[in-house]
């Protein structure tokens, strides 16, 4: 079974970037999925690889990290210009909320495939029939 936890925004907002990492980190320790609405500013997400690189074991792999950010690439160049504009104020007024930023652990998650449209998340299906001690064919 596979776990998807969503976090709104909100959740994270108060809390300082060590915090942040260690609530994210300690979810996807525990073999959860952790969609997060909006996304970590890029120090953070720095952190947050970090941090994972120090606590690999034999039991913890790693993370996978995908954020899919909206795009404005069908508008015109005008039009461009003030969805930057007004994406910008909204980020200054309320946070990073646009987008969605996925966190896996990389022994569940194989690869995260993404355009700016759509997320696929491929697991590994070998570890998830060990997990769940079965033998599906």
């Amino acid at each position: 079974m596979i776990t998807l936890q969503f976090i709104p925004y909100a959740e994270i907002e108060q809390l300082g970037t060590a915090k942040r990492i260690k609530k994210l980190l300690d979810l996807v320790k525990d073999n959860k999925i952790v969609l997060l609405e909006g996304r970590l500013k890029k120090e953070e997400e720095a952190e947050l690889i970090k941090r994972t690189m120090e606590e690999i074991n034999d039991h913890f792999k790693g993370i996978e990290l995908s954020v899919i950010y909206p795009s404005d690439k069908d508008s015109a160049a005008f039009f461009q210009f003030f969805q930057k504009f007004r994406k910008r104020f909204i980020s200054l007024l309320l946070g990073d909320r646009q987008g969605f930023t996925i966190i896996g652990p990389a022994n569940i998650v194989k690869e995260i495939k993404r355009d700016p449209e759509q997320i696929q998340l491929l697991t590994d299906d070998e570890y998830l029939r060990r997990k769940l001690g079965g033998s599906r064919k």
